[in-house]
């Protein structure tokens, strides 16, 4: 399998992309123009480009099997990153993608996605369009997964003896996941048929019974 990774220079995006070169997939990490380029994408082919030129995206997710969307709007005093990143971005990766023949896509979102109200609607309406951006996904005629992670934490110690929660959408408001497992996390969607068309969310607490995705979904 070849993937994309958009988002690829962000503290998820460049786990993702570590993760699949692992597994010994062909991944293009896809960063805008001025980003730095993370240790982690070592071994990927880096294209930058800005989401906005939906050609530029089209060239570099030919040849593509599946595109991982782990972009999302930083804090800033622009009001309107969230739309742009969170909503219109996701659009113009779909048109892109459909241009470009790639079927599959998974986004990294969040919980709580699409609700009104929520403290961290405070920064620009952050929920609320990434809820419309899932929307616009599960509207798109392609193969989707939607992920949403709890609060997401850097540390990667001891992380066999966290245990992934998975649910449903709109069953988990709270608790955290290590940016590692939502990597992982992605990358089983991914090789996992049943995880089409569903919103995922997931979080993890230690000594939580271990359980993998394919398992989960088939129960």
């Amino acid at each position: 399998m070849r993937i994309a990774v958009t988002g690829a220079s962000g503290k998820t995006g460049w786990r993702v992309v570590q993760e699949a070169i692992g597994r010994g997939l062909e991944v293009t990490a896809i960063l805008r123009p001025g980003s730095l380029a993370p240790e982690g994408l070592a071994g990927a082919r880096i294209e930058r480009l800005e989401l906005a030129d939906i050609a530029a995206l089209q060239r570099a997710l030919q040849g593509c099997d599946a595109l991982v969307i782990a972009t999302g709007a930083r804090p800033s005093i622009d009001l309107l990153g969230p739309l742009k990143v969170d909503a219109l971005a996701i659009r113009h990766q779909l048109q892109a993608c459909k241009a470009a023949g790639v079927k599959r896509l998974l986004l990294v979102s969040s919980l709580c996605s699409g609700r009104l109200l929520h403290p961290l609607n405070l920064f620009g309406l952050i929920l609320v369009w990434k809820g419309l951006g899932e929307r616009w996904l599960a509207g798109s005629g392609l193969d989707w997964t939607v992920i949403r992670p709890g609060g997401l934490k850097e540390s990667e110690q001891d992380l066999e003896a966290e245990g992934i929660v998975f649910s449903e959408a709109n069953q988990q408001e709270s608790d955290s996941i290590p940016r590692r497992l939502v990597a992982r996390v992605c990358l089983d969607a991914l090789e996992t048929p049943a995880a089409i068309g569903r919103i995922i969310e997931i979080t993890s607490r230690r000594q939580q019974p271990p359980i993998a995705l394919a398992d989960w979904l088939a129960s």
